[in-house]
Parts: structure tokens; C-alpha cells; sequence
């Protein structure tokens, strides 16, 4: 049985007429969904699977590759046809963690919590010595440890001030927030925590950012961010590739300027090793990949954006096939680094033992997506895809930062199977690799089958022209994919279950959407926003034209212990969520394939070109490259040397 659900919406035409649409809503077909997902659900499963025996999947580890040869085959199991891992690149290349150990040896032994980062090389068999605290406040301080850090274990940034908790550390949506999001336009920023809960948070509080000062390695800007792209569609592009990461957005003398300098610093004296604190408590560590300074890679414009150099250089990536030297770093729970720092400041010459064994994997430099098919009937050309990313980081095992998600689409897709739904669109799913070092996968996917955009860099005249700040609009370049395709649903902001969805901007789709998410008002999903929500992979298909959107997610912990943590763990998913946002998925994609018209889209402000037809080149099998062992930093000792005392 289908209900109509009528609605008033306006209908951009010649005339701006105000029209009533009607959107018909199969209620038997969500009665059917809701039943199979909450009465015979296995979410749980894939999600257990996924973390517990594969554990965390970074891109371009071996982990990885057969993590995704186990969801191609479940996927096959379930029904859904042309299941495969699909190639894109070149990424660069692989690591795995093999081993680590940090202790504090004298004057007495104390093992210690801390996490080598993503793409840190192996250190010389195990390095002992007294650690050199790197106190500098400014650049003159720092001038004062140059020729001392040589072969030396250093603590590269101050302690981290650790506060109780007074609030709360997971929370859910509040009314007063969800009102906030119905209300807001499409320029207001999201924020994954509610507003009644952040602003009790002060700036040296356990769920606070880390400071400038103390950088929690995190990703790029275009990755995981808050941010919120402009509403037209080559914003979600540009924000991912223009914007200043994080290590650039204070001036070239502040607080920022002075960490990098200790950093290249470490790199220029051939430091042993390098720890910093982490931002979280409690044994919650949050890690993601090494540290590069901005001279690290000698072929980098190191010039300042008053001295003509590019202020949206994002510099050179551990990952990459050919990087500079790597030096070995760790982050260290907050409280056995501060520990270290009073001990040296109160002259008691603690000494640490650190041992790290990792490899990179650097045979074949591509990484893949997982790609798989429920085939449509009449509409069968056209396509709907739902989808996450697949990879995560490496202290946990990547839960809530995104198996969830994995695990969300998995179900989706296995429950429409099971109950015999018949789709007119084809319905695709799509999980990416390379999301968190900037939405490589989904990109990559997007550019490969839909189409490409040339976003002018700021400033950039066009040709001829003597107006350099004049605004340049971008130029799309689509192929003839990009007709047939319809949206594409995005679940990637943790645990929490779905409380309805971001428009990105795209607000004829809004009466749709309210006609959808109608059967959910019991569960708590009602909300619709034109905010945006970025740094995530529907992103990549908003960025061409292409419908892309991500739900509105209940935070819970996600911002305060597990993204991107050691504790982003299977415990931290929760079932009931899980299987609410599983229901909605399939409700939503089922919707979008059975509609008569493909969703509405945003148009596309700038120049549009079709781009040549290339004949897709025959499948090939990719092969796993054998490990190589990560190579340590040239030492001539093992021993640390500490500053002289």
C-alpha cells in the first residue's frame, strides 16, 4: 500500500509558481523494513567482524585489502550482484604496526600508554635515554636546544592540562538543538555536539580541541572537519582542497609558526624519536598519521603568503610513495606525558626505553572501493548508492570512525534483499578507502564514472584578465553517468542514531524527504535542515552537481572518546542506534530507486562540458604487494643523548 503525503513546496519555474506536490510513501514496503531490521537484524555482526577479527583498516594496509575481500563475498552471499573491489589511484603507500613498547625504566619502571603514528618508521632495535623536554616559548628559546637533539628522545610540546569531568561526555540531540537545525539556512555550520553540552566545555576541558600548541596530529581540514562548504555545489570541491589545514591557520608567527619550527628542528638534528601528548584522558588516546613539517620536503614553497608563497599548500604526506625521511614519533596519554615533563623539571632524569617494529607496504601504490549491486527493472540505467568509508586509523579498531557506517549500508542492503524488495534504479553500494586522508576514494569513484570540476584557486585571474580577485566560477566536465545518476547516502558522524538529514542546500528535495522520514517520527527522526554538514564523502558528489547527503546524527561520544581514538572499539557501538539508522538507510534508498523522477538537483553554477567517451579498460586482478620491513632512522647509536646537566 502506497500513502500520498501532500505537501507545499515551491517549484523554481518561469512564473514561481506555488505548486502542491504529492509524494507517495510505500507503507507496506517500510513496514516490512522496519520488521526485518529490528526483529532479525545483523548489524551487529558485520560490525564485530569488521573490528573485532580485522580490526582497524588503514588505507593501504594488507589489513585492509582482505577486510574488503570479506565484505565483497558477504555481500555476494547476501544476493547482491557484481560485487568487487574497485581500483582507484595512485595512493601511495601501505604500513602496519608490528609492535610497540614505551616504558619509563629509571628510576623505576612504569609501562607507559602510547600509540606510534600512522606511517611512523621502525626505530633502531630499542632506544634508551633521558628524554630532552623542548620548553621553548619562543624562537630564540628554541634556538638555545639547536645542536642537542641529535640522536636524542624528545617531548616536543608542553603538558596538556587535564580536567575532570563535569558534564557529560556522551549526549544526545537536545529539542532545543534539532529546533536550531530546522531553523537554520544553508550557510549555518553543523556541530556534532549540542549546544547545551559544548558550551560547558572550556578550552582546556577533556572534550576540547587540542590547542595550537598542541596538536593532536589531526587530519587535514578536508577531512572529518566540521566545516560546512558554501551551498553551491564546487564549494564541497574547494573546501577539500583549497582550505589551510590546520597546521596553517595561525599567523606565521603565532603559536603554530613556533610548533612547526620545533618539529623541523627535531627533523634537522636527527632526533631518535618524538613524543607528544594526546588530546583525550583517561587512557583514551586520539592518533592519526606522522608529523611533516613544512620544510621536510626540500622541493616544498616554504615561502609565507607575504612572500608570495601558497597558503593552501598542504605539504608533503607520510603516505606517499617517494616522502622525506620520517622520523619516529608516538603520542603519549596526557598523564604519563605530563608526568615525564614534572620529573624532568623537578630533576629527577627519568629514562625511557621505546621500541617500535613497522612496515610499509609500497608494491602496488592504488587502494580500492568496494562496490556492489541490488539491479534495477524498468529504470534499471539509473542509480541510487548509499555508502560510507571503509578505512579508519589504527589505535582502535575504527567503530564508530566507520564501521558503523559499513555496517549501516551492509544492512541496508542485505534487509531490502531479504524481504524481495524490487527497486527500479539500481541500487548501488559504495564503501571508500582514503576518506580520512581527504576523501580520496569517493573522489576518485565520483571523477572515474560522473565527472570532474576545475575550481580556480583564489586569486586566480582568468585568462586575460587584469581582476585577480574577482570571483572565478568553476568549469564541470561531466560524463554520461552523471545523467543517470539520482542521490547517494552518506553515514559517517559515529554511533548515534539518525535524527534526520542534512539538505546541503538543496531544498527541493526538502517535501521529499519530510514524505520519507514521516514513518520515523516514533524513532526520532524528524528533522531537516538546509545547513550543510562537510568532511565527509557525500561531499565528493555534492562537489559535481550530484545529489549527496549525510544524516543528522546524535553525537554521543563520538567527539569526546572515540574519533579517530585507541577506544574508537566495538563496546562503543550502540545496538538500538544501529539498527534504527539501518531501517531508515534502506527506507531512503528504496524510496529514491522507486520514485518516478530522480531527486531533484541544485544547479550548477559555472561552464558544463561533456567530457569524451574512453572505453573502460578490461578488469585486471590486483595483487598484494609482499611487506617491507619500514626502514628505522640512521642512527649511530642506540642510546639517546640527553641535553647535558
Amino acid at each position: 500500500m502506497f500513502i500520498a503525503v501532500s505537501v507545499l513546496s515551491l517549484v523554481v519555474s518561469p512564473s514561481l509558481v506555488a505548486q502542491t506536490t504529492v509524494e507517495s510513501v510505500d507503507v507496506d514496503m517500510v513496514k516490512r523494513i522496519r520488521e526485518e531490521g529490528l526483529e532479525r537484524s545483523k548489524v551487529m555482526e558485520s560490525i564485530s567482524y569488521l573490528t573485532d577479527v580485522y580490526g582497524p583498516r588503514l588505507t593501504g594496509s594488507p589489513l585492509t585489502r582482505i577486510a574488503g575481500e570479506w565484505t565483497k563475498d558477504k555481500l555476494t552471499e547476501w544476493g547482491l550482484e557484481n560485487a568487487h573491489l574497485e581500483s582507484w589511484g595512485p595512493f601511495g603507500r601501505g604500513w602496519t604496526l608490528e609492535g610497540s613498547s614505551v616504558n619509563l625504566i629509571e628510576p623505576h619502571f612504569t609501562s607507559l600508554i602510547a600509540y606510534p603514528k600512522a606511517w611512523t618508521p621502525s626505530t633502531p632495535k630499542t632506544i634508551r635515554g633521558e628524554p630532552i623536554y623542548l620548553d621553548a616559548t619562543t624562537p630564540e628559546e628554541l634556538e638555545k636546544f639547536r645542536g642537542k637533539l641529535g640522536r636524542a628522545i624528545v617531548l616536543i610540546s608542553p603538558p596538556r592540562e587535564v580536567k575532570a569531568w563535569f558534564d557529560p561526555p556522551a549526549t544526545r540531540q537536545t529539542d532545543a538543538t534539532l529546533l536550531g537545525l530546522a531553523n537554520a539556512d544553508v550557510s549555518s555550520p553543523r556541530r556534532r555536539r549540542p549546544d547545551s553540552s559544548a558550551a560547558a566545555v572550556s578550552p582546556s576541558s577533556p572534550a576540547s580541541p587540542a590547542s595550537p600548541e598542541q596538536p593532536s596530529n589531526a587530519t587535514p581540514a578536508s577531512t572529518d572537519s566540521g566545516a560546512s562548504p558554501a551551498s553551491n555545489p564546487a564549494a564541497a570541491v574547494a573546501s577539500a582542497t583549497d582550505a589551510a589545514p590546520a597546521s596553517r591557520q595561525v599567523g606565521p608567527r603565532g603559536p603554530q609558526s613556533l610548533q612547526n619550527d620545533k618539529w623541523q628542528l627535531a627533523y634537522d638534528e636527527g632526533a631518535a624519536v618524538v613524543l607528544e601528548p594526546g588530546r583525550g584522558d583517561g587512557g583514551t588516546v586520539f592518533v592519526a598519521s606522522a608529523t611533516l613539517p613544512r620544510r621536510a620536503d626540500p622541493a616544498r614553497d616554504d615561502r609565507s603568503p607575504s612572500e608570495g608563497g601558497n597558503p593552501f599548500s598542504r605539504g608533503p604526506r607520510p603516505w606517499a610513495t617517494d616522502p622525506p625521511t620520517i622520523i619516529p614519533q608516538l603520542v603519549l596519554a596526557a598523564e604519563h606525558y605530563n608526568r615525564i615533563v614534572r620529573m624532568i623539571q623537578k630533576g629527577a632524569h627519568p629514562k625511557l626505553e621505546i621500541d617500535i617494529e613497522a612496515q610499509y607496504y609500497d608494491g602496488d601504490p592504488n587502494s580500492f572501493n568496494i562496490i556492489a549491486e541490488i539491479p534495477g527493472t524498468d529504470l534499471k540505467d539509473e542509480v541510487v548508492m548509499l555508502g560510507g568509508h571503509f578505512d579508519s586509523w589504527h589505535a582502535g579498531t575504527g567503530a564508530t570512525d566507520n564501521a558503523i557506517g559499513v555496517g549501516v549500508a551492509m544492512e541496508a542492503v542485505r534487509i531490502l534483499k531479504t524481504i524481495g524488495a524490487q527497486p527500479r534504479r539500481t541500487i548501488r553500494i559504495a564503501l571508500w578507502t582514503g576518506e580520512e586522508q581527504g576523501l580520496l576514494g569517493s573522489r576518485a569513484y565520483v571523477a572515474d564514472h560522473f565527472g570532474s570540476v576545475k575550481v580556480p584557486q583564489r586569486g586566480e585571474p582568468a585568462s586575460g584578465s587584469d581582476a585577480p580577485r574577482e570571483r572565478q566560477k568553476p568549469t564541470y566536465e561531466l560524463k554520461q553517468e552523471h545523467e543517470k545518476f539520482s542521490a547517494y547516502f552518506n553515514l559517517d558522524n559515529g554511533t548515534g542514531k539518525i535524527r534526520g538529514i542534512y539538505l546541503q542546500g538543496n531544498e527541493a528535495v526538502r517535501p521529499i524527504f519530510r514524505a520519507w522520514l514521516a514513518p520515523f517520527a516514533d524513532l526520532g527522526a524528524t528533522t531537516i535542515t538546509s545547513s550543510n554538514t562537510g568532511g565527509t564523502d557525500h561531499q565528493s558528489f555534492d562537489g559535481i552537481g550530484l545529489p549527496g547527503f549525510q544524516f543528522i546524527q546524535d553525537p554521543l561520544e563520538y567527539d569526546t572518546r572515540t574519533h579517530h581514538s585507541s577506544m574508537d572499539v566495538y563496546e562503543r557501538i550502540q545496538e538500538d542506534d544501529a539498527k534504527q539508522a539501518s531501517i531508515i538507510m534502506a527506507t531512503f534508498v528504496y524510496q529514491a530507486a522507486i520514485r518516478d523522477e530522480k531527486l531533484p538537483r541544485k544547479p550548477l553554477d559555472g561552464e558544463v562540458i561533456t567530457a569524451p567517451s574512453i572505453p573502460a579498460p578490461a578488469e585486471t586482478a590486483v595483487l598484494l604487494s609482499p611487506p617491507v620491513v619500514a626502514p628505522v632512522v640512521p642512527l649511530p647509536a642506540l642510546e639517546a643523548q640527553p641535553v647535558g646537566q
